[in-house]
């Protein structure tokens, strides 16, 4: 079987690099927009104990609502389309990224911010210089689990014709060919893994020196 996987994907090497960029593009796009949202809104959730309660319910909430039917829902607004795969991958990067931060930042013991302050430090240099380097292990937690989910769900936006390496996994169930579907799975078991390993090293590469584990 892995014999004919590695022959089928010598023959459909374009098919394989152009479903590859693809695929790449659908896990950029919405953790790209998850960053910019999410994190921001983390820090305000952060801050405040209301607005922490109203966000982090209704980001669990959608949690629970499968991609696969934030995606179908999302056809007849967007039609099959790129767009549609990307509103149900930034939903599902969203609360990991969002939930991370805000933990982090609430985490951070207010003894170091009055220090701080005492120290006649204003508020941006106290967000920039203590608050998000003793944040950002926490936070990179978050964004490490965002990007591990978004490419292996990633795979279902082959449902709504926007391609990615879920089109040859779609096609192997089709054609009851394990051969088809592993040139699918195994680019996406392994860009999980790289982005597994690449970003815990990135998070052990952050945490501050005195607790920085051997």
């Amino acid at each position: 079987m892995l014999q004919n996987a590695y022959q089928y994907a010598l023959d459909n090497s374009d098919r394989i690099l152009t479903a590859l960029q693809q695929h790449l593009l659908l896990v950029a796009v919405p953790l790209t927009i998850g960053l910019l949202v999410g994190l921001p809104l983390g820090l305000w959730s952060a801050r405040s104990r209301l607005i922490s309660t109203v966000m982090l319910n209704s980001f669990n909430a959608l949690r629970v609502i499968p991609s696969l039917a934030v995606l179908f829902l999302a056809v007849p607004v967007l039609g099959l389309s790129f767009w549609s795969a990307v509103l149900a991958l930034t939903l599902l990067v969203m609360p990991p990224i969002l939930i991370s931060t805000d933990v982090a930042f609430r985490n951070i013991s207010p003894a170091i911010r009055e220090a701080a302050t005492g120290m006649g430090m204003p508020p941006r240099d106290i967000l920039k210089t203590v608050e998000i380097p003793l944040a950002l292990p926490v936070v990179i937690a978050g964004i490490k689990t965002a990007a591990v989910e978004v490419i292996a769900s990633a795979t279902l936006a082959a449902f709504v014709g926007a391609g990615g390496l879920g089109a040859f996994i779609v096609l192997g169930f089709a054609a009851y060919d394990p051969a088809i579907l592993l040139v699918g799975a195994v680019p996406v078991a392994l860009l999980a893994l790289l982005a597994e390993v690449g970003l815990s090293a990135v998070q052990r590469a952050a945490q501050p020196p005195g607790v920085r584990s051997v």
